[in-house]
């Protein structure tokens, strides 16, 4: 197993699936709640992505296979779970912009 490889992977779709949260998040500020779902589903697929290399590490490790602890691993899984954290607090975030959008309406 090529583990930079795989570090890289989760690094790299973690950051992917933060950006396109934020991405929807702004399309909820502009009132295209809609696109704002559409761009949560492919951010919630791309962090599954990086969720499942991590899950394919941790596999790996229980196996008996050598995992190192670097510094490049200790960054991924913290860019992992900032982007875990940061879409939970962005799908709420988009909730509460439809409530005050209905809201509005009414």
């Amino acid at each position: 197993m090529d583990m930079e490889k795989e570090i890289f992977e989760i690094i790299s779709n973690g950051g992917d699936a933060k950006a396109m949260a934020y991405e929807a998040l702004e399309l909820a500020h502009e009132n295209d709640f809609q696109q704002a779902e559409e761009k949560l589903k492919e951010a919630n697929q791309t962090l599954n992505t990086a969720h499942n290399t991590q899950t394919k590490l941790i596999q790996a490790e229980l196996n008996g296979e050598g995992v190192p602890m670097t510094l490049l691993m200790v960054h991924a899984q913290d860019h992992l779970m900032a982007a875990i954290s940061e879409m939970s607090l962005i799908e709420n975030m988009i909730k509460l912009l439809n409530r005050i959008s209905e809201l509005e309406k009414n």
